[in-house]
């Protein structure tokens, strides 16, 4: 499950005028969003705009008792506020089931710090990227005995390790630059982390991609965006317009790591769950509808078996709902949800792709 539920400070009476004030509380919200994750019942959860303060006494207390665990990291500029503000600060959450799931390691990838390191003398990367306190974060995973119930005695003692990254990407359409920038860091950055894991694994094996990946997340991006081309084919052109043609190429050639001068590349093959046809907005507003949340999974190893679908377009019709949030729908984004078929690709150190385990 992929979900942004809409933290409290963004949800003003000013962005949701059309929402009844007493719906918009967010005493009244959590509920439903609650209700929404507990319902749908997934083995992995990613969240964003969960509050920090949310996060420790809200959501993890009340997961916990629904058999998770769970990681959280606020935006970068809680690292700069006095503890009574921090509390408030946003940010991205993963939660697992811990009877198919064990965590091994967390990560936290904070662009601000990357566009810095990375800058090579680029303003633009100082003054528009830099100052931006996204963050992604990434959970090593690995499965337990029980992830693979009834799928005979040779997977009982498999440890199928599993990346699962969730990431909240700038949303500011005026800088789609930086949107791409950021997806392009990260996915660097989840390189970095999976040769790291791989090796740790299958030592002497570094990139035999026996470290499978799961990408979810707001990034704020439409599916003819940079972001989405560079995410689902592998590659974007470096004259993209999305760049607005700003300097950025050598630092970007840094960051990719990739030799061609015309393009920058990916080596993850990642599908989406979703296609438009099937979901024609996951963010639905009175001002703004349109597809800005993903599922990206490995496509190699997994098979979507099943997706949650949108809400009925006559139902919004028929109730007259402008946009969300709405006394029915907890957040302005719609929760994400796909089931997946994974096939092993590591068994005690050997490639193996004979039996599959439900997600």
């Amino acid at each position: 499950m992929c979900y942004n539920v809409l933290c409290d400070k963004y949800a003003t009476r000013q962005m949701y005028g059309y929402c009844p004030s007493w719906a918009l509380e967010w005493e009244y919200r959590k509920k439903g969003i609650l209700d929404e994750i507990r319902h749908y019942s997934a083995d992995i959860i990613s969240l964003q705009e969960v509050e920090t303060d949310q996060f420790y006494n809200f959501f993890l207390p009340e997961l916990k008792q629904d058999g998770f665990d769970g990681i959280f990291s606020p935006k970068s500029r809680a690292k700069t506020m006095a503890e009574n503000d921090r509390k408030y600060v946003d940010g991205c959450a993963i939660f697992f089931r811990t009877s198919k799931f064990t965590l091994i390691k967390e990560h936290l990838v904070e662009f601000n710090q990357l566009a810095m390191a990375n800058a090579d003398g680029s303003d633009h990367m100082l003054n528009r990227v830099m100052p931006k306190d996204n963050i992604g974060l990434a959970a090593l995973l690995k499965t337990t005995e029980e992830a693979w119930e009834g799928l005979g005695n040779e997977q009982s003692h498999l440890e199928q390790p599993l990346l699962v990254c969730t990431a909240h990407i700038h949303w500011d359409p005026e800088y789609c630059d930086v949107k791409l920038i950021q997806t392009m860091m990260l996915s660097n950055e989840l390189r970095c982390i999976l040769d790291e894991a791989s090796n740790n694994f299958r030592p002497g094996h570094k990139q035999d991609n026996s470290v499978q990946l799961l990408l979810c997340g707001d990034f704020n991006s439409l599916p003819d965006s940079g972001v989405i081309e560079f995410l689902s084919s592998g590659r974007v052109s470096s004259d993209h317009r999305d760049f607005k043609e700003l300097g950025y190429k050598s630092c970007l050639q840094k960051i990719s790591g990739c030799d061609k001068s015309n393009e920058f590349t990916h080596s993850f093959k990642l599908a989406s769950a979703y296609s438009e046809n099937i979901m024609p907005y996951t963010n639905y507003t009175f001002d703004f509808k349109g597809i800005i949340d993903y599922i990206f999974y490995s496509k190699q190893s997994m098979t979507p078996l099943g997706l949650l679908g949108p809400l009925s377009t006559d139902w919004f019709r028929e109730n007259k709902i402008v946009g969300c949030p709405h006394p029915h729908v907890p957040s302005d984004h719609f929760p994400l949800l796909v089931e997946l078929e994974m096939a092993p690709t590591v068994s005690n150190g050997i490639i193996n792709n004979s039996n599959n385990a439900r997600r």
